[in-house]
């Protein structure tokens, strides 16, 4: 899927593009634009040839690419489908959007392609960060549960603290923490709470509660445990994110 020598994988036999890597620290200017859609550096030399054609040919026929985004060595995170939505000759930029979103927009057959772009630019903005944001926050945390210590990163989810739809919702492993399922549920619930001394604490209604084994061994015996943090202190969730998000907890 991946090709390491440059980037781009374009199979002889594919009239388009199959994917791409782009990466914060690569060799090329990569970046989100305000709008919240990737752009991709066109590949050196002759602007409308060899790589640049089959991304152009992508473009042209709205097909769906692989889009793997590479926030850590050795790390690829793919986002799919991806689209290329544009490109921007003079700066030597395609566009990238990216998601389920963008498909069901590009692929709507509506009479106006900039209400599409548009549309697309409005949900990738809040959405394109989401892959990236969660394999930083589940690699910080060691594949591992925050709160019941489950290492298996397939169960797990990387938790806002902070919600990104709000304004101090960044997409930073600081504002995130590595949450099994039920806790990541329990947590957005308001079941669980988490205190800015990294204590976990279960709402006192949930606590007299009697019921089977899950709650009892997952849910209710989680009170007063300390949370499991990054082995790194500078991926520590932040005391104020916690402080307002447990808030709201204790309202």
């Amino acid at each position: 899927m991946i090709d390491y020598s440059r980037g781009i994988r374009n199979p002889a036999d594919f009239d388009e593009t199959l994917s791409v890597v782009s990466a914060n620290n690569g060799p090329y200017s990569d970046h989100i634009g305000d709008d919240g859609i990737l752009r991709y550096s066109f590949r050196e030399g002759d602007p409308v040839g060899g790589d640049n054609r089959k991304l152009r040919a992508a473009l042209i026929s709205k097909k769906p690419l692989i889009l793997f985004q590479k926030p850590l060595p050795n790390v690829y995170v793919p986002v799919v489908p991806s689209f290329v939505v544009d490109e921007d000759v003079e700066h030597r930029f395609f566009l990238i959007a990216s998601g389920e979103e963008s498909w069901r927009s590009f692929t709507s057959g509506t009479a106006d392609p900039e209400i599409d772009k548009r549309y697309v630019a409005q949900i990738v903005q809040r959405r394109v960060h989401q892959p990236v944001f969660r394999a930083r926050v589940i690699l910080a945390y060691s594949r591992t549960c925050a709160v019941c210590r489950l290492n298996h990163p397939e169960l797990l989810d990387a938790a806002h603290i902070i919600a990104d739809r709000d304004s101090g919702g960044i997409a930073h492993v600081t504002n995130g923490l590595a949450l099994c399922k039920i806790h990541h549920a329990a947590f957005d619930n308001r079941i669980l709470g988490i205190s800015p001394d990294y204590i976990v604490h279960i709402d006192g209604g949930v606590l007299k509660e009697i019921d089977g084994p899950m709650l009892k061994h997952g849910i209710q015996e989680m009170e007063g445990i300390s949370l499991t943090l990054p082995p790194k202190p500078a991926d520590w969730p932040s005391r104020e994110a916690l402080a307002a998000r447990f808030d709201q907890f204790t309202a």
